[in-house]
């Protein structure tokens, strides 16, 4: 009886002290550094969503200021790891930019799902 309930008790102490495995979770935009370069003073709206995708948030009460949010999951214990990437616009003109974001992290992920099959093979690799 008590080897029964010993399975269970320690499952349950442990799943609560982070030695168990977590898969990383990323979410939200994730914004290629390029396509920060590519910004520039005056450009409209479509060719910023261009760029950049469509924002995260889209506050209807802010026309002018569009929010580009990503997050990952960093560690083994949940700890969030937040950017936020804001483009302000003047008239439908972009004016500035400001805030971080992860700019490698596309690439990296892309490279890390391939090794699963779960994207696509660029034209040049493909399995035979």
């Amino acid at each position: 009886m008590h080897k029964l309930l010993l399975v269970p008790l320690l499952a349950l102490a442990t799943s609560g002290c982070g030695l168990l495995y977590k898969q990383p979770i990323y979410q939200g935009n994730l914004i290629d550094g390029s396509a920060v370069e590519q910004l520039q003073v005056g450009m409209g709206k479509a060719q910023v969503e261009a760029l950049l995708g469509t924002p995260s948030i889209a506050d209807p009460f802010h026309h002018q200021r569009w929010d580009y949010t990503a997050s990952q999951r960093v560690d083994r214990r949940g700890r969030t790891e937040i950017k936020n990437f804001t483009v302000f616009f003047e008239n439908d003109q972009l004016a500035r930019w400001e805030g971080e974001y992860f700019p490698k992290r596309d690439e990296e992920l892309a490279a890390e799902m391939r090794k699963f099959g779960n994207l696509p093979r660029e034209k040049g690799n493909q399995r035979r």
